[in-house]
């Protein structure tokens, strides 16, 4: 596994003029090295040479920097993003039809990661967090598989005709917060497809109308007739009943006007 750490402080290495950049960086990891090796170390050096100069002809093809290459490891560098998924996407296709050829205890399968990110070129080469994750979510890939992150999702969503698995959000060692990654699908057919993230839908802003509240106040019999009050009553009734047809309306019930009513008239009263 490749592990690349930034010894010295960036603060103390821009002081010495160091160049700082944004840089697409590629990981690229043996699957089950030491096993292969310990069954058969002739067989595997031989492999692992022809498929190490298989992916850096690919990487120079698609206007990449090989940065270092050591044992069963390789680190690259595109100053395109899209160039980098494409490369990583080459290069597992070109891998499995070799692969095809071999005994299946013979398959050597390797692992991609990509990632977007600010980095420290000191001569020819490249330091900082942003190498650091592409190392990282390179060892959580599948074997012949390409693990990237959210920042190069952004990127090349809508710009490849591939597919992506959302692979949730991870806790990477000496990296201080989460990270998103997504799984590239070559497969055909899977072009267009996001699979395991649920699309974020439009907050839909409610439209708050503004009701008139109205009671409706018991009439009163002015009749010298109190047999007649009924007819104040029935009245009331059908008036609040008409009134409650109005959407932009809240009337207020019978029972409630009649209690608002009586302290009204006692008000008066006083």
């Amino acid at each position: 596994m490749l592990s690349l750490n930034l010894n010295k402080g960036a603060s103390h290495m821009t002081q010495e003029g160091f160049k700082r950049k944004l840089t697409a960086i590629l990981s690229a990891d043996a699957v089950g090295y030491s096993r292969l090796m310990g069954e058969d170390e002739a067989a595997t050096v031989q492999t692992i040479t022809s498929y190490r100069n298989v992916i850096s002809t690919l990487i120079k093809q698609h206007d990449g920097t090989v940065i270092d290459s050591p044992g069963d490891n390789l680190l690259a560098e595109f100053a395109s993003v899209v160039d980098a998924v494409q490369c990583a996407v080459a290069v597992q296709k070109e891998i499995k039809a070799r692969n095809d050829n071999q005994p299946e205890n013979r398959k050597m399968h390797f692992r991609i990661g990509i990632n977007l990110g600010d980095v420290i070129q000191e001569e020819n080469r490249i330091y900082g967090d942003g190498v650091n994750i592409a190392a990282r979510i390179e060892s959580l890939a599948d074997g012949g598989g390409i693990c990237i992150t959210r920042t190069v999702y952004d990127q090349v969503k809508n710009k490849l005709k591939l597919g992506y698995e959302y692979r949730g959000a991870h806790s990477l060692k000496n990296i201080e917060e989460p990270v998103r990654l997504y799984r590239v699908l070559m497969e055909p057919g899977a072009a267009g497809k996001l699979i395991g993230e649920e699309k974020l839908r439009p907050i839909q802003k409610k439209a708050h109308t503004l009701k008139i509240c109205i009671a409706v106040l018991p009439f009163e019999n002015l009749f010298d007739h109190r047999g007649e009050d009924y007819f104040s009553r029935g009245f009331v009734e059908d008036l609040i009943t008409d009134l409650a047809h109005f959407q932009s309306l809240q009337v207020i019930s019978s029972y409630s006007s009649r209690k608002i009513g009586a302290g009204i008239y006692s008000i008066k009263r006083i």
